[in-house]
């Protein structure tokens, strides 16, 4: 008889455990996506900053590299290695991108738009966006995408539905 009260509260037990785990499981995702949503808008409004000094809001400034090479140093001392000239490029580079801040996607990570800001055609990089949204890619399958230039696959065929169903099985057309 004793056996069956242990059994009992050692189900209760894990059903317990269980059920805190799901709400802190749960609670850790949402607290990781508004963690990457704000880098991902810091990002954007560091870049913005950097547009707006350097270039008046032009695509090019006759000294932008050279300033970010010398801000460098100093930005990384006070707020860590985040911000090397290269980042800096590169937060420059999706502000230009997305100048709207209601064009940048809320389900997409600062790893995501690193790889889209690898893509040149702006319609390229549209698509790619829309596909992350829709089929809630991850970094790495965003990667394997493009590495497999689904866009431009899917321009040249004629069989659109075809290339994203392959593409879905993780299969590349050659």
């Amino acid at each position: 008889m004793i056996s069956n009260k242990l059994t009992l509260q050692s189900k209760e037990r894990n059903y317990l455990i269980s059920s805190i785990g799901l709400v802190l499981n749960e609670a850790r995702e949402k607290a990781y996506s508004q963690v990457d949503r704000i880098l991902v808008k810091t990002n954007w409004e560091v870049g913005r900053i950097l547009v707006e000094f350097e270039q008046k809001g032009k695509k090019k400034s006759e000294y932008g590299s050279q300033l970010l090479d010398k801000i460098s140093p100093e930005l990384m001392d006070k707020f860590g290695p985040g911000f090397s000239a290269y980042n800096l490029r590169k937060m420059r580079g999706f502000y230009l991108a997305f100048q709207k801040w209601a064009t940048v996607s809320p389900k997409l990570s600062w790893s995501h738009y690193r790889l889209i800001l690898r893509v040149e055609e702006d319609s390229a990089k549209h698509f790619y966006i829309k596909e992350c949204e829709n089929q809630n890619w991850s970094v790495r399958e965003l990667d394997r995408q493009i590495n497999s230039m689904l866009f431009e696959r899917i321009a040249l065929s004629k069989d659109y539905k075809g290339v994203l169903e392959l593409s879905k099985k993780g299969q590349i057309i050659s």
